[in-house]
Formats: C-alpha cells, structure tokens, sequence
C-alpha cells in the first residue's frame, strides 16, 4: 500500500466517523469554531457554553448555570457544501422542546462575488430561523416551513435551509428532544426518480436549475488551504502561478436520470449508458479542467480512482476502473472544452439513494519532501433538482393530519412574519435616511419652480444628493435596485406571490414601492436621476472630468436616436430568458455593472472590474453613457413610465424652434431638435428647468426681460420724442 492511499483511506474513515457520530473529544467542527461564537450572540439572554455531549458534536447552552439548550454546528452532521465547493458553517441551537432558539452564520466560503449578495443579507435571514420547530419538519418531511430565497442565492440559501433542518432533526433524535427518536430505516417520506422529467437542452441552462453542479478552485485558494494546515511544509510549497489561475473546475451530474443523459450525452450514448447499467445502478457524469486532474494516474497502476470519492451520510462508494468510461463528446448546447470528462458508475448494493443529496469529495495533494505528501479536501455537493424526482404516495391508511398541524402552519407563518419584523426594526436608521431623502427629493419636484430659481444653489444641492445616495444608499447600504429584483418580481407571480421575500429587504422595498409611485407622476426619472447609486457614479466622476478640461463628446443626433433602443433589447433579451430559466436570465443580467461597482466595491474577478471601468471611462466624456444605452433597469422603469398622469417640465413655444439652448445643454440629450421632452430617456435632472427661468442664458427669458425694461421706461422716453431739446435727459434717468 502506496503511502498516498494509506493517507487517503484515513481520510475517508474519518470521514465516516463523522457522519456516524464522533466522540466529543475528536477533531471537529463544532470544536474549531466554538471558541469564536459568544453565546449571547447565539441566543438571546445565554451567558456561556457548558460541557459537550458524550456522543455527538454538541455543546450546552447556559443561562445563569441552567442549561437551556444545545449547540451544535450543521457541516458536523450533514453535507453543507455550497457554490464554492466548500462547507457553510452555520451554529444551530436548539431547546429541549426541539425548537430553534438560535441560529448563526459562523463560516463560510460562498462566492458572493458571482450572484451579487451581500453577506449580511444572507447572516440576516439564517437567523430568521429562530424559532422554527422541528417537530414540525420531522412530521411533515422538512416541508412545514416556507423557503424564502433571495434572489441570485437560490442554491446558497437551499443548502443552508436543508442542512439546518437536515441536521437539527439528526441532533434532535439523537438528544431525545422534543419527544424525536432516532429515525428508523426507510421512515419519513420517500421519493424516487421520475421518469417523465425532462431537462433543457444547453449547458448554461443546466447549470442554472442546478442540474450540473461546480467545483471551482484557484490556485490561490488551493495555497491558502495548505497554508492553513497544521503541517507548516505545506505552506512553503505554494504553486507558483497566478492565484487567479484555474487550480480545477469539476462540474457532475446524475446521468442516470434518463432525461440529464439525454441532454448531456445525447441518446445514442444515453442508450449505452443504460445498457452498461443494471438494475439499481446509478452513474455521475464528472468533467473536469484545470491544472489539476480529478483522475490523476493512480487508477492506472491500482485500478482505484484515488483522488474523488462519492459520500452520502454514511455511504462511501470509491470507484475502480470497471466502474469508469470515457465520454468522448458532450451533447449540450454551449458546453465549455474539458481536460477529461468521465462516467462513474455507483453500484446498487452501496445503499446510495439519488434522490437525497451527496457530495464528490476531491483530494488534493502536495508534495513536501522526496517521498512525503500532505493532503487536503474539497467538496463538490450535489442534489438532484426536485423537477427529476417524485414522491412516493403514502399507504392508504395513512393517517390524516389533525389540527395540530393547522397550530404548525400558523406557528410558521407567525415566525416569518417575526423574521421580516425584526430585520426591519434592525434597519431603523437606514429607513428613516432613505425616508428623508424621499421626502425631500419629493418637496424638490412638486416646487420644482422654486428649488430651480438660483441656478448656483441647486447644482450644489444636486451634487450633495447624489453624493448621498452614491455613498450611504448604494456603498453602505447596497440599496441598488437591479432588473433582477424585477424578474424575481414576476417569478413570484408567476408561481405564487408572497410578500415574505421582498420583505426581508426593507430598503429595495420601500424604493420600489416609491419608484412605482413616482412613475405616474413623473416617470422613470426620479429614480434613475437621483436614487440610483451608479447613475450618481456616473455623473458625479463626469462632473470632476468636466472640471478637468476632459472633452466632452455630443454624438449626432441620428446616431444617438438609433442608440436608445439598445437597452430595450436588452430589457426583452433578459425578459425572455428569465421565462425559461431564471437562474439564467440573473446570470447575464451581469451587463448591469450594479453588483461590481456598489455592491462588492470593486472586490472582484478582473473581468467584471474591466467592464465597469469601460463604462465609466465612455462615461467620463459621454455623460451616464450606461444609462442613455444600456440599462435594462432604465428602459424597464421606461415602458410602464408611459402611464404618467402629469406634465411637470415647463417649456416655451420658442422651445426647438428657434431655440436649441435646452437641447444643447441636456446632459443625456433626451430633448428632440424639435424641442420636445421625451419621457422615456428624461432623468428628470431639472437642468432644463433652470434654464426654464434662467436670466443669463435662456433667450425667452432674456427677450422678456428687454421688453418688461422697455416697458418699464417708454412712457417717460415718450414725451421727449420730437422735443425741441432733444438733448435734454429724461426725468426719471436725471442723477438725484
């Protein structure tokens, strides 16, 4: 036995011992990360943790001495693997009744760079399942709750709820609380794969409704992980190249699903598939790229696949060579160029169920002397998406649920209403800001003729609002609304309304709900003009390129009219999409540059930081080039803006004819040659509205002004007309 195996088959044992319960006094995840929770954190009115259980991961919560609950952390239990391939560590707390009196996001590694989400977002709905009853879930088969989902973290927030419920019946059972025994085999609902499903027929799509899965690593996460081992040789044999390079991407799929082979391999390599398969045998599609092989070469000389292994609660199936083909092509529209893709085969006696969610485990490896390696793991979690299974009907004499599962369901929804209620009052001053500046941006348009007197003043007042929403709505308080939040508006629609989502936002709410005032009375420009944090971006770094002597471009009007409709593709292109797949619509809703710029403050892969720069640069000599061309959110905000039921922008009939002075000076051209206004480009920016009643440079005014002067003087100057002393100096014009 290769010293590499032996390592690894410790691995896996430990692994299994995990699974099954190890002994408090073992290495695990609950002992790592207790001594940086504090207990009151955890649970309100909780002083310390006491001694941990004899049998399982789980620690004591005291109150004044008195235990009042255990702790516990769900990656100890279950599989916690998320988009990053790595755990989520969430600590749990749980009370003698079995129900959640505490929950805490301590750890994890999601890539929130990729789905736009701010951390605290995803800490402040975990802990919206304080108070959840798992008695409840055990009944009703982790069902008596209501997912809710933020949008762009369907799968992040999915693995969180199942490993919290997962889990917490795992401890419960095992504690006895709450009455919970330990679950007997084959108890609890069932579910089997469902023939009938069909899957899409392109990759993205696959990837979107989580069909495939991903592992993906760089080479500076693959350092980092060394770093951090115990052994110090590991950190000194870091890989040399860029961190930013590819260390592996393994994506896997559960082809035996007869429609996920289909689309992956097409029929005539699905057909062979089944015919290699016998009755109860499953099979995983596993591709890979990178530096690093998933395969390597010890199956060649041992016939084991020693760098992945396939474990589901307290199943471990490794695979031989038997159990492997080749694929040699990937059927699906659109699928990226792999080093290698294999086909695995999972055995029926290994007790694996597809229908309950697993996870590949990759080994890494690294060499730290002549013949000494030091190892280390990451996981790929899997679950098949519920449009592939189907659940098993329960026997006739079932019996039927009484009322007090009616008592549950109002429990649960008296909880959810607690959950939003308690992050709204944590937002107390963030709401009583974007309050003040709603009241007072709505006190600007209605004396829109008041506050657009002194040209001066307003420019300053314009400069300092949009500073504001730039720096403390969109950079501390990611309130950045996004055409995301509208397809994941008509989603919800489509499949259900629940107030329960949108709610968990109060800022994104309350905007909306303002922006969908503010559209019948002034259109898409209240929003666009002064409460979008990017647009502010964009015209407060033009503004500093103008006072820089930086050029500014006017593109000709034909050009510039055949440009608006970009976005309103844009708008439709994603529109579309999002009616077949949501999950990708969000992903190529990254031409909205929201994310990198306001919400991850640039912290960020390079491409999405290039492209931002781009457009900030275009913008720097074409004022708010992304709102004029490309924003989808604007050109949605655009269509219903049409329904307005006021005028509110003054103009004169010399307006576009002779006069072009508003037309010249819009900053986004949105006024015709003509002189009219057209709403669907106005940002409602009020310059025209200076200009309106500006004494220096609108003409209308100045030409009034003349005449009202000769007005004021012509009775005086006509009495001298013709008089013999025409030298004479008028009376009213005489000094004294």
């Amino acid at each position: 036995m290769t010293l590499s195996r032996f390592f690894q088959k410790i691995i896996v044992l430990a692994a299994t011992l995990l699974l099954i319960g190890l002994p408090a006094s073992a290495e695990t995840v609950l002992s790592k990360l207790l001594p940086d929770v504090v207990a009151a954190e955890l649970v309100d009115g909780a002083d310390a943790f006491g001694a941990l259980d004899e049998n399982i991961p789980a620690v004591q919560i005291l109150k004044g001495g008195e235990r009042i609950g255990w702790a516990f952390v769900t990656s100890d239990f279950v599989s916690t693997t998320g988009y990053s391939g790595k755990p989520i560590h969430t600590m749990v707390a749980v009370d003698d009744a079995a129900k959640v009196i505490g929950v805490q996001l301590v750890k994890h590694y999601e890539p929130i760079v990729l789905i736009g989400i701010p951390d605290s977002k995803i800490k402040a709905l975990v802990a919206g399942y304080t108070g959840l009853d798992l008695v409840a879930e055990a009944e009703s088969g982790g069902t008596a709750h209501e997912l809710d989902i933020i949008s762009g973290a369907t799968v992040t927030i999915m693995v969180i709820d199942d490993s919290i419920i997962r889990s917490g019946l795992k401890v419960a059972r095992q504690l006895g609380l709450g009455g919970l025994a330990v679950e007997e085999p084959g108890a609890g609902p069932q579910f089997e794969i469902n023939p009938d499903a069909e899957a899409a027929s392109d990759w993205m799509t696959l990837e979107g409704d989580g069909t495939l899965r991903r592992l993906s690593l760089d080479v500076g996460q693959v350092n980092e992980a060394f770093a951090a081992m115990e052994d110090e040789r590991a950190g000194q044999r870091a890989l040399t190249e860029p961190p930013e390079t590819t260390y592996i991407e393994m994506q896997a799929a559960l082809v035996s699903h007869p429609a996920i082979a289909k689309a992956l391999l097409g029929d005539a390599v699905a057909q062979n598939l089944d015919d290699w398969l016998e009755e109860g045998d499953h099979a995983v599609a596993i591709f890979g790229r990178g530096l690093y092989s998933f395969k390597g070469s010890g199956y060649v000389r041992g016939g084991i696949f020693d760098r992945i292994v396939l474990i589901q609660h307290d199943v471990s199936v490794r695979f031989r060579d038997r159990m492997h083909k080749r694929i040699n092509t990937i059927a699906a529209e659109g699928a990226p160029v792999f080093n290698e893709a294999d086909l695995f085969k999972i055995p029926a006696d290994s007790g694996f169920d597809p229908t309950q969610p697993f996870r590949i485990q990759l080994l890494a490896q690294r060499e730290v002397g002549a013949i000494e390696k030091v190892f280390t793991t990451f996981d790929l979690g899997y679950q098949l998406p519920p449009q592939y299974i189907r659940a098993i009907a329960p026997p006739a004499e079932a019996p039927v649920p009484d009322a007090v599962d009616q008592v549950t369901t109002q429990s649960e929804i008296d909880a959810q209403q607690a959950l939003w209620k308690r992050i709204w009052k944590s937002k107390t001053t963030e709401i009583i800001v974007l309050g003040v500046m709603l009241t007072i941006l709505t006190a600007v348009f209605f004396f829109q003729s008041l506050t657009t007197r002194n040209e001066r003043w307003f420019f300053w007042f314009r400069m300092s609002f949009l500073t504001v929403t730039l720096v403390y709505l969109g950079w501390y308080a990611n309130a950045q609304l996004s055409v995301v939040n509208l397809m994941a508006l008509f989603g919800s629609l489509v499949s259900g309304f629940s107030w329960q989502a949108f709610l968990l936002d109060p800022l994104t709410f309350i905007l909306w709900f303002s922006v969908a005032a503010a559209l019948l009375f002034w259109g898409r420009g209240a929003y666009c003009g002064w409460l979008c944090p990017f647009g502010a971006l964009q015209e407060l770094l033009n503004r500093i390129a103008r006072a820089l002597h930086i050029p500014q471009w006017t593109l000709p009007w034909g050009l510039h009219e055949r440009l608006w409709p970009l976005k309103y593709m844009i708008f439709l292109g994603l529109f579309g999409v999002s009616l077949t797949s949501i999950e990708q619509a969000e992903r190529l809703a990254e031409v909205e540059p929201f994310k990198t710029a306001i919400i991850l403050n640039f912290v960020r892969a390079w491409p999405f930081v290039a492209y931002v720069a781009a457009l900030l640069i275009a913008g720097l000599f074409v004022e708010r080039f992304f709102c004029r061309y490309l924003c989808p959110l604007g050109a949605a905000l655009a269509i219903p803006a049409r329904m307005r039921m006021f005028d509110w922008l003054k103009r004169y009939h010399e307006c576009g004819n002779p006069c072009q002075t508003c037309a010249h000076q819009c900053p986004v051209q949105a006024i015709h040659p003509t002189g009219e206004i057209n709403p669907n480009e106005c940002i409602n920016c009020l310059h025209c509205q200076v200009l309106y009643q500006s004494k220096t440079t609108c003409p209308v005014v100045i030409k009034k002004m003349k005449r009202r002067a000769k007005d004021a003087v012509g009775p005086d100057l006509a009495r001298f007309v013709g008089h013999p002393n025409q030298q004479q100096t008028p009376p009213n014009l005489r000094k004294g």
